[in-house]
């Protein structure tokens, strides 16, 4: 009787440490299984930032300055390594630091580009010595809110920009006074070159509008 007794101690004792081993690798493996669900998570969090913070651009147009192209509430993709190994072009709409306030963001089309001379006269947009204006059938009505008298000879590394609703656009045809006016600059020579954007600053180009209706917001074609 003894030795049965002590058989079953025996096999309790047994019993007892491969449950509590059984729970030990439970709670290891559950453990695992955890730390491998938080890796995953991370890798995506890292993933999805650097998707929006290196790759591309989610923005929302909050004025009515590039309309019609772009109306107010639209949503558009940009990509932000467009111009990692090429220029922007004329014709690309552009999102950037504002010269005057680099923690505004604006959206504007390029205009001019390094080196130019943009000419505005009569409503026309003039490149160089060119008699020929730009065909600009993206603008939203009759351009006639500070469309005659101004001349701009463009920084090397510079862009010039207006938005596509010229009535109604605060671009580089007010920027000068806008330094000015916020005190960033002191005259109106110092001003000259807050009226360019710099590539420096450029932070993407818009590629398409996803909400809206969609839109290629990459045609250049009439350049």
């Amino acid at each position: 009787m003894k030795l049965k007794k002590k058989e079953e101690i025996d096999t309790k004792t047994v019993d007892t440490a491969r449950s509590e081993n059984m729970a030990v690798n439970d709670t290891k493996a559950n453990i695992k299984e955890l730390f491998s669900w938080i890796a995953m998570i991370a890798v995506c969090f890292a993933l999805i930032w650097g998707l929006f913070n290196v790759i591309i651009i989610n923005a929302s147009i909050p004025s009515g300055s590039m309309e019609n192209t772009l109306k107010v509430g639209d949503r558009l993709i940009g990509t932000r390594f467009a111009y990692w190994t090429k220029n922007p072009k004329r014709g690309d709409i552009v999102m950037f630091k504002w010269p005057v306030d680099n923690k505004t963001i604006f959206i504007k089309r390029v205009i001019g580009l390094p080196g130019e001379t943009v000419r505005i006269s009569d409503g026309g947009v003039y490149i160089n010595n060119s008699q020929i204006p730009l065909k600009e059938d993206y603008l939203k009505e009759e351009w006639i809110d500070a469309n005659d008298g101004m001349v701009f000879h463009i920084p090397k590394g510079c862009y010039f920009v207006m938005g596509d609703n010229r009535n109604n656009s605060d671009d580089g045809r007010y920027w000068a006074e806008d330094a000015v006016e916020e005190g960033v600059a002191d005259n109106e020579k110092d001003a000259e070159k807050f009226q360019y954007v710099e590539k420096k600053e450029i932070i993407g180009k818009a590629v398409f509008r996803y909400w809206g209706g969609f839109k290629n917001l990459t045609d250049t074609a009439h350049y």
